[in-house]
């Protein structure tokens, strides 16, 4: 059988690109070379080299996170040099990378997920009116990121002000979200017309670790992860019916994980991840080993499925 030539895109501009050079570190360890000839770029420098090598590359895998790998921009660029991609194409990327657009459209879906308020960088922010809409504690995030750079939990008054500069810094919109004090879950799913759901993962921040942050994600200890998640069966079908709803809501493809929270018997819908990390601490490669997916059959899986889709 002729080798595949795959591009492995890693690295980037974003504040996430040392997560993404560590994914993709470990994908390339773990994608069968007598299977794919393996080419890396790094789009922070060689988007020159990766244009003049299309017409060689039969597939590429994007482990990139944040803007300019999540966002679409590099999804757009694949679609004009007609290199097939895993993941969400150009339309599902942005809109699953803007926390605003997502919201709005798992509210149009009847997708459950927690009240907010947007505040853009120059606005004249108003506490009051907030804690009246919200309550405290509340969560600030900026609209546009992820692995929770720029995110913080609000639980005084006198640190809304602070937490808004700190989400500010990375975007010029912040969103302000009731806070849920329940258990933090997520759910993957792989397929194109027919999803697969995994199993549901359990997330338990370590002590002193306020929530699942940047420290808590990618620090091997950090974080107690339990595969399948310690819920009743009919909660972790539910949160998988979610997950499925959350991925076609926002029009991805191949596969995602949705973020959830867990509060008694109701579950709330946090975000949903297009690119989802694929470091050794990673949550959807868990997931896969937990189905019997080992890692290196996850990575085929993906590139078989973006090659379906190829006319």
């Amino acid at each position: 059988m002729k080798k595949l030539t795959i591009a492995l895109l890693s690295g980037g501009k974003s504040s996430e690109r040392q997560v993404s050079l560590r994914g993709g570190d470990q994908v390339f360890s773990a994608l069968n070379k007598e299977r794919y000839h393996v080419l890396r770029y790094d789009p922070k420098d060689d988007l020159p080299r990766l244009i003049q090598d299309a017409a060689r590359i039969d597939a590429a895998l994007i482990i990139l996170h944040g803007p300019f790998g999540e966002d679409g921009t590099i999804q757009g660029l694949l679609d004009l040099l007609g290199i097939p991609y895993q993941g969400a194409g150009v339309l599902g990327s942005a809109l699953a990378m803007n926390k605003l657009a997502a919201k709005q459209l798992y509210e149009k879906a009847g997708i459950p997920t927690a009240p907010y308020l947007v505040v853009e960088k120059d606005d004249h922010i108003h506490p009051n009116v907030i804690f009246e809409q919200l309550g405290l504690p509340l969560v600030v995030k900026p609209v546009v990121g992820g692995s929770s750079i720029g995110m913080s939990i609000v639980r005084k008054e006198n640190e809304l002000l602070d937490a808004c500069t700190r989400a500010f810094e990375c975007y010029s919109s912040a969103m302000l979200e009731k806070y849920i004090d329940g258990l933090e879950l997520t759910a993957g799913v792989i397929g194109n017309q027919h999803l697969t759901t995994l199993p549901v993962i359990e997330i338990i921040p370590g002590q002193g670790q306020d929530f699942f942050n940047y420290h808590a994600k990618y620090t091997p200890g950090a974080t107690q992860e339990i595969c399948p998640a310690r819920i009743d069966p009919i909660l972790a079908e539910k949160a998988q019916h979610w997950a499925v709803h959350a991925h076609r809501t926002l029009f991805c493809r191949d596969y995602s994980r949705t973020d959830m929270i867990l509060k008694g018997q109701d579950i709330y819908v946090l975000e949903t991840n297009t690119i989802p990390g694929m470091t050794p601490t990673s949550l959807l490669p868990l997931a896969a080993r937990t189905a019997g997916i080992s890692f290196s059959q996850l990575l085929d899986k993906l590139i078989d499925l973006c090659m379906e889709r190829t006319p």
